[in-house]
């Protein structure tokens, strides 16, 4: 609290020492966050550098028929880029990852969280997920290809596949390791079933949930490019395969540097969204 001076019959306002300290504190670790995130940038930027000059020179004493260089793909880039090869063949792929990623993180995430919760649920189906979950998906693409034909909806269902049991295996245990107590608590209370959700479970298990997002997200790439190799001549996983089948090495990089990129920046994406919707979460992260 301020306290006022009495000077010449004039109020004057003493600066509340305990406020001002606050101020240094926060603007000291501002200061702080943002040296780190430069540093950060600054060394993965140095990173690539490095990467990219040792592949460069690497790369050059390689036959063009076997490897390529970062010139050589920045150069394919511009062409098929300017051309509208490269995005002809990935709208229709991010299409497929669309639709089958949310079909996977909705589904998933409902199926995890009602296994979690209800234990008689939980006994009677949590042995199917395990026993989807162990085999193999690429062994179940041609069954699917069989029964759902080779167009759009073959490519929903493989991805579908490879996404959906990251999403519920991690929703799952994010209900799971709530803490009891904190439920208990709750109760105590006398808290209504939604309220517990939505205050106590729901914000437990939502770090899991995001992860899930992330393992997903990587795993729904993998099933797109292979869904494309199975179905349908389009998408970016032919584009892959017939530049590979005519040496281009230099175009076959292209879309495969693109899905990199794809993941990285969706996966910095669902960052942000974590950290909106779940900011506690920011002090175990060291980006």
């Amino acid at each position: 609290m301020s306290v006022q001076a009495r000077h010449g019959g004039t109020a004057i306002a003493a600066p509340d020492k305990a406020s001002d300290d606050k101020a240094r504190v926060y603007k000291a670790a501002l200061a702080g966050k943002r040296r780190q995130l430069l540093l950060n940038i600054a060394i993965r930027l140095a990173s690539l550098i490095v990467v990219l000059g040792i592949w460069q020179v690497f790369g050059a004493k390689v036959d063009a028929a076997l490897f390529t260089t970062p010139w050589a793909i920045f150069q394919a880039a511009i062409v098929m880029i300017g051309s509208g090869e490269l995005w002809a063949y990935l709208a229709p792929s991010l299409v497929v990852l669309a639709i089958g990623l949310s079909l996977a993180a909705i589904i998933g995430i409902l199926i995890g969280l009602v296994l979690a919760r209800f234990r008689v649920l939980d006994i009677a189906l949590g042995v199917y997920i395990t026993f989807l979950y162990s085999i193999p998906s690429v062994a179940l693409v041609p069954l699917i290809v069989l029964w759902a034909g080779f167009e759009v909806t073959a490519k929903v269902v493989i991805l579908f596949m490879f996404a959906f049991f990251p999403m519920v295996i991690n929703t799952y245990q994010g209900v799971k390791n709530v803490d009891h107590k904190l439920i208990e608590v709750g109760r105590s209370f006398r808290c209504s079933e939604w309220q517990l959700w939505k205050n106590i479970i729901l914000p437990g298990a939502l770090p899991f949930i995001v992860t899930g997002l992330r393992l997903a997200l990587g795993r729904g790439l993998i099933g797109m490019v292979l869904a494309d190799l199975y179905t349908a001549i389009s998408g970016i996983g032919y584009l892959i395969v017939r530049t590979a089948s005519t040496y281009q090495v230099d175009k076959m990089f292209v879309p495969i540097v693109t899905l990199g990129l794809l993941g990285v920046s969706l996966t910095a994406l669902l960052r942000l969204v974590e950290l909106k919707v779940a900011p506690w979460t920011a002090a175990g992260n060291k980006d």
